[in-house]
Protein backbone atom coordinates (compact mmCIF):
# COMPACT_ATOMS: atom_id res chain seq x y z
CA UNK A 1 0.00 0.00 0.00
CA UNK A 2 2.96 2.70 0.99
CA UNK A 3 4.34 1.48 -2.09
CA UNK A 4 1.34 1.96 -4.25
CA UNK A 5 0.88 5.70 -2.56
CA UNK A 6 4.37 7.01 -3.36
CA UNK A 7 3.77 5.67 -7.23
CA UNK A 8 0.59 7.51 -7.23
CA UNK A 9 2.62 10.50 -5.38
CA UNK A 10 5.10 10.07 -8.04
CA UNK A 11 2.35 10.32 -11.20
CA UNK A 12 0.87 12.78 -9.97
CA UNK A 13 4.18 15.05 -9.76
CA UNK A 14 5.21 13.79 -13.10
CA UNK A 15 2.10 14.63 -15.00
CA UNK A 16 1.39 18.02 -13.13
CA UNK A 17 3.92 20.12 -14.89
CA UNK A 18 2.55 18.69 -18.46
CA UNK A 19 -1.14 19.67 -17.66
CA UNK A 20 0.07 23.15 -16.16
CA UNK A 21 1.90 23.49 -19.59
CA UNK A 22 -1.05 22.51 -21.70
CA UNK A 23 -3.61 24.10 -19.79
CA UNK A 24 -1.31 27.40 -20.06
CA UNK A 25 -0.78 26.64 -23.66
CA UNK A 26 -4.79 26.50 -24.22
CA UNK A 27 -5.40 29.74 -22.24
CA UNK A 28 -7.26 31.82 -24.35
CA UNK A 29 -4.68 34.79 -25.38
CA UNK A 30 -5.95 38.65 -26.70
CA UNK A 31 -7.03 38.46 -29.99
CA UNK A 32 -4.81 41.02 -32.02
CA UNK A 33 -6.33 42.16 -35.52
CA UNK A 34 -3.74 41.47 -38.44
CA UNK A 35 -4.06 42.41 -41.77
CA UNK A 36 -4.71 41.24 -45.32
CA UNK A 37 -1.05 39.02 -45.22
CA UNK A 38 -2.05 38.03 -41.53
CA UNK A 39 0.57 40.15 -39.84
CA UNK A 40 -0.43 42.51 -36.83
CA UNK A 41 -2.10 45.89 -37.67
CA UNK A 42 0.00 48.57 -37.22
CA UNK A 43 -0.35 52.46 -36.43
CA UNK A 44 0.17 53.17 -40.30
CA UNK A 45 -2.19 50.64 -41.33
CA UNK A 46 -5.37 51.61 -38.95
CA UNK A 47 -4.74 54.89 -40.14
CA UNK A 48 -4.65 54.07 -43.91
CA UNK A 49 -8.17 51.87 -42.97
CA UNK A 50 -9.73 54.94 -41.01
CA UNK A 51 -8.38 57.01 -44.01
CA UNK A 52 -10.15 54.65 -46.97
CA UNK A 53 -13.48 54.67 -44.65
CA UNK A 54 -13.75 58.17 -44.45
CA UNK A 55 -13.01 58.74 -48.44
CA UNK A 56 -15.72 55.82 -49.06
CA UNK A 57 -18.07 57.48 -46.74
CA UNK A 58 -17.56 61.26 -48.24
CA UNK A 59 -18.02 59.24 -51.61
CA UNK A 60 -20.94 58.39 -50.20
CA UNK A 61 -22.46 61.11 -49.28
CA UNK A 62 -21.37 62.89 -52.59
CA UNK A 63 -23.12 60.51 -53.85
CA UNK A 64 -26.28 60.67 -52.13
CA UNK A 65 -26.04 64.80 -52.50
CA UNK A 66 -26.09 64.62 -56.27
CA UNK A 67 -28.84 62.19 -55.99
CA UNK A 68 -30.43 64.40 -54.00
CA UNK A 69 -29.79 67.57 -56.71
CA UNK A 70 -30.63 65.90 -59.52
CA UNK A 71 -34.07 64.26 -58.08
CA UNK A 72 -35.36 67.70 -56.86
CA UNK A 73 -34.24 69.01 -60.50
CA UNK A 74 -35.89 66.34 -61.89
CA UNK A 75 -38.98 67.35 -59.91
CA UNK A 76 -38.76 70.48 -60.57
CA UNK A 77 -38.96 70.49 -64.38
CA UNK A 78 -41.76 67.88 -64.21
CA UNK A 79 -43.46 70.82 -61.92
CA UNK A 80 -43.05 73.32 -64.63
CA UNK A 81 -43.63 71.21 -67.34
CA UNK A 82 -46.86 70.34 -65.93
CA UNK A 83 -47.65 74.59 -64.95
CA UNK A 84 -46.96 75.15 -68.91
CA UNK A 85 -48.83 72.46 -70.02
CA UNK A 86 -51.94 73.84 -67.62
CA UNK A 87 -51.04 77.24 -69.09
CA UNK A 88 -51.39 75.95 -72.40
CA UNK A 89 -54.76 74.08 -71.95
CA UNK A 90 -56.11 77.02 -70.14
CA UNK A 91 -55.32 79.87 -72.46
CA UNK A 92 -58.16 80.96 -74.31
CA UNK A 93 -58.22 80.62 -78.11
CA UNK A 94 -57.21 83.68 -79.64
CA UNK A 95 -60.68 85.68 -81.80
CA UNK A 96 -60.62 85.79 -85.28
CA UNK A 97 -59.79 88.88 -86.46
CA UNK A 98 -63.18 90.44 -87.23
CA UNK A 99 -63.94 91.53 -90.34
CA UNK A 100 -63.76 95.23 -91.30
CA UNK A 101 -67.39 96.63 -91.65
CA UNK A 102 -67.86 98.09 -95.02
CA UNK A 103 -67.68 101.23 -95.58
CA UNK A 104 -70.85 102.90 -96.22
CA UNK A 105 -71.91 104.33 -99.36
CA UNK A 106 -71.24 107.98 -99.64
CA UNK A 107 -74.23 110.45 -99.64
CA UNK A 108 -74.68 113.34 -101.44
CA UNK A 109 -77.40 116.28 -101.13
CA UNK A 110 -79.91 116.26 -103.32
CA UNK A 111 -79.56 119.97 -104.44
CA UNK A 112 -77.09 121.10 -107.24
CA UNK A 113 -74.26 120.76 -105.32
CA UNK A 114 -74.84 117.22 -104.35
CA UNK A 115 -75.24 116.54 -107.99
CA UNK A 116 -72.08 118.06 -109.02
CA UNK A 117 -70.24 116.49 -106.18
CA UNK A 118 -71.53 112.96 -107.19
CA UNK A 119 -71.59 113.50 -111.30
CA UNK A 120 -67.69 114.58 -110.77
CA UNK A 121 -66.41 111.30 -108.08
CA UNK A 122 -68.15 109.46 -110.96
CA UNK A 123 -66.12 110.89 -113.53
CA UNK A 124 -62.64 110.87 -111.80
CA UNK A 125 -63.37 107.02 -111.49
CA UNK A 126 -63.89 107.30 -115.43
CA UNK A 127 -61.30 109.49 -115.93
CA UNK A 128 -63.38 112.20 -117.74
CA UNK A 129 -61.93 115.60 -117.04
CA UNK A 130 -63.96 118.23 -115.32
CA UNK A 131 -63.74 120.81 -112.47
CA UNK A 132 -66.78 121.67 -110.33
CA UNK A 133 -66.06 125.04 -111.40
CA UNK A 134 -66.67 124.19 -115.32
CA UNK A 135 -69.74 122.04 -114.94
CA UNK A 136 -71.48 124.66 -112.53
CA UNK A 137 -70.74 127.73 -114.83
CA UNK A 138 -71.98 125.72 -117.67
CA UNK A 139 -74.99 124.75 -115.75
CA UNK A 140 -76.37 127.90 -114.51
CA UNK A 141 -75.78 129.28 -117.95
CA UNK A 142 -77.68 126.56 -119.83
CA UNK A 143 -80.61 126.05 -117.34
CA UNK A 144 -80.40 128.06 -113.94
CA UNK A 145 -79.48 124.86 -112.35
CA UNK A 146 -83.36 123.32 -113.03
CA UNK A 147 -82.59 119.40 -113.67
CA UNK A 148 -86.13 119.64 -115.59
CA UNK A 149 -85.47 122.61 -117.73
CA UNK A 150 -86.59 122.00 -121.54
CA UNK A 151 -85.44 124.05 -124.72
CA UNK A 152 -88.89 123.99 -126.85
CA UNK A 153 -87.91 126.74 -129.31
CA UNK A 154 -84.23 126.03 -130.61
CA UNK A 155 -83.37 124.01 -134.23
CA UNK A 156 -83.59 120.75 -132.01
CA UNK A 157 -86.75 121.16 -130.92
CA UNK A 158 -88.13 122.09 -133.91
CA UNK A 159 -86.43 118.58 -135.24
CA UNK A 160 -88.20 117.03 -132.19
CA UNK A 161 -85.31 116.27 -130.23
CA UNK A 162 -85.77 119.45 -127.40
CA UNK A 163 -82.34 120.09 -125.08
CA UNK A 164 -83.48 119.13 -121.07
CA UNK A 165 -81.51 119.24 -118.19
CA UNK A 166 -79.11 120.92 -116.01
CA UNK A 167 -76.61 121.06 -118.90
CA UNK A 168 -79.59 121.06 -121.90
CA UNK A 169 -78.28 117.66 -123.69
CA UNK A 170 -80.37 116.23 -126.85
CA UNK A 171 -81.26 112.58 -126.41
CA UNK A 172 -79.49 111.37 -129.02
CA UNK A 173 -76.39 112.98 -127.63
CA UNK A 174 -77.54 111.40 -124.14
CA UNK A 175 -77.14 107.70 -125.29
CA UNK A 176 -74.26 108.25 -127.32
CA UNK A 177 -72.51 109.41 -124.16
CA UNK A 178 -74.55 107.87 -121.32
CA UNK A 179 -72.02 107.00 -118.12
CA UNK A 180 -72.47 103.70 -117.33
CA UNK A 181 -73.80 103.55 -113.49
CA UNK A 182 -76.33 106.03 -113.73
CA UNK A 183 -80.03 106.41 -114.60
CA UNK A 184 -80.41 105.88 -118.39
CA UNK A 185 -82.96 109.08 -118.09
CA UNK A 186 -82.33 112.57 -119.95
CA UNK A 187 -83.18 114.79 -116.96
CA UNK A 188 -81.95 112.98 -114.09
CA UNK A 189 -79.44 115.05 -112.49
CA UNK A 190 -76.40 113.16 -112.71
CA UNK A 191 -76.75 111.32 -115.40
CA UNK A 192 -77.14 114.65 -117.46
CA UNK A 193 -74.04 116.25 -116.12
CA UNK A 194 -72.17 113.00 -116.56
CA UNK A 195 -72.52 112.62 -119.91
CA UNK A 196 -72.21 116.03 -121.00
CA UNK A 197 -69.00 116.25 -118.99
CA UNK A 198 -68.61 113.18 -121.51
CA UNK A 199 -69.64 114.78 -124.53
CA UNK A 200 -67.39 117.73 -123.78
CA UNK A 201 -64.13 115.70 -122.84
CA UNK A 202 -64.64 113.80 -126.76
CA UNK A 203 -64.86 117.17 -128.78
CA UNK A 204 -63.73 119.85 -126.32
CA UNK A 205 -61.25 118.39 -123.89
CA UNK A 206 -63.23 119.22 -121.19
CA UNK A 207 -66.17 120.67 -120.31
CA UNK A 208 -64.15 123.79 -118.18
CA UNK A 209 -63.20 124.58 -122.30
CA UNK A 210 -66.85 125.19 -122.72
CA UNK A 211 -67.89 128.67 -122.29
CA UNK A 212 -71.14 129.15 -124.59
CA UNK A 213 -73.94 126.98 -125.93
CA UNK A 214 -72.12 123.62 -127.44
Amino acid sequence: MVASASCAAALALTAAPGNAETTAAQAPAGVKPVSANGLPLTAQDRADDGAKDRQVASSLTAGLKVTAVAKQGHTAKQAADRSADRKIIAAPKAAAPKAAPKAAPKRYADNLDGWIRESLDIMKAKRIPGSYEGLHRNIMRESSGNPNAVNNWDINAINGIPSKGLLQVIQPTFNTYHVAGTPHKLTDPVANITAAANYAAHRYGSIDNVNSAY
